[in-house]
């Protein structure tokens, strides 16, 4: 197997490939009956993420369904604090609850036990990897410090991230330690996905929206610089996608500063601007609104095509702007890539 296999890696590296490759970002989920099944029979969500065989069986599933140029393993963003020391449960019906985390409390958390507790993620990516086609890429993932630190802060959701915020503006020198070790066990948690057979890295950060710019560049464009200068000190050169969703104009600094080799684009981007804003050679992904996808008919057919022109003759992976929701049709997927591999440059 070689990168000129898999049309997921060629783009990474720079080349133009048309048709585009294509995944979704939460591509194993809900909204697939053959999931639901499988998630039926877990006890809990963190033991479903943290089993090989049941977790391997979800991300390979949309494979065998869609066959997508690329998987993601399946597993959770708050694996991290999990594995820290945090308590972290999710609620039917509520998401995710964390036991909120005081500043002086960080030096109870231990990256050595995260990196012992999660090591059955790497198990995933092994069997994953054995069940993959050989044209097929394979994703692992981390929760960027800023996205996971604010949950556990707020102890879950947020809708403006205010206490995180208020932290981070008042006790710096503590709230930069946070995210020195978020980035520290990051890197380790993704290095070990990388030796286990991934094939690419992504960090999400999915609550980038809404900071000043020196907060943005504290809190988003150092701790992600960290990780990946980190990971290459370890020896892992492999592509790293980042994902500040929400950033707008601030995603132009951290496509420059943090060493992410592409740049996932969040649905509320402005098409044109971003042909203008990103250099030609940066490799871009996504920005497909999950609520077209959702909706489907020949609204979804357009918005498509639109993509598929704006994006055309440049490094490109065709994705959503965010995950899949769980009420999307699966024939809608299906139109979706029958679509996306039909199209004429």
């Amino acid at each position: 197997m070689t990168d000129k296999n898999q049309p997921f890696l060629r783009a990474l590296a720079g080349e133009t490939v048309s048709p585009p490759p294509i995944w979704l970002m939460r591509q194993a989920g809900r909204y697939l009956p053959e999931y639901r099944e499988v998630r039926a029979g877990q006890p809990d969500f963190i033991n479903f993420c943290l089993n090989p065989d049941a977790a391997a069986e979800v991300t390979l599933q949309p494979i065998r369904r869609y066959g997508f140029d690329a998987s993601i393993v399946f597993a959770d963003i708050l694996l991290i604090p999990y594995g820290l020391g945090q308590k972290v449960w999710f609620e039917k019906g509520e998401g995710p609850k964390l036991e909120p985390l005081a500043l002086e409390d960080i030096g109870l958390l231990s990256v050595e036990r995260a990196t012992e507790v999660l090591s059955p993620v790497s198990e995933t990516i092994r069997k994953v990897r054995a069940g993959l086609p050989d044209t097929c890429s394979l994703i692992g993932f981390a929760g960027s410090p800023w996205t996971v630190a604010t949950y556990m802060i707020e102890g879950g959701g947020s809708k403006d991230r205010f206490k995180a915020r208020t932290l981070a503006w008042s006790q710096p020198a503590a709230f930069d330690a946070l995210m020195d070790l978020l980035a520290e066990a990051s890197a380790h948690y993704l290095k070990a996905q990388a030796d286990a057979g991934a094939n690419a890295l992504k960090l999400f950060d999915s609550w980038a929206e809404g900071l000043p710019d020196p907060l943005f560049d504290r809190v988003i464009i150092r701790p992600t610089k960290l990780i990946i200068d980190r990971l290459r000190e370890m020896g892992v050169d492999l592509p790293v996608i980042g994902f500040p969703r929400g950033a707008g104009p601030q995603a132009i600094r951290y496509a420059r500063e943090t060493g992410v080799q592409c740049l996932a684009l969040d649905h509320g981007v402005d098409t044109g601007w971003a042909r203008e804003a990103f250099p030609k050679d940066l490799v871009l992904q996504g920005q497909l609104d999950p609520a077209v996808l959702r909706a489907g008919g020949a609204m979804l057919d357009s918005e498509i095509d639109r993509l598929l022109s704006a994006w055309s003759g440049r490094p490109y992976v065709f994705n959503l702007g965010h995950g899949i929701h769980l009420e999307t049709p699966p024939e809608n997927v299906t139109r979706l890539i029958e679509r996306v591999r039909n199209f004429k440059a």
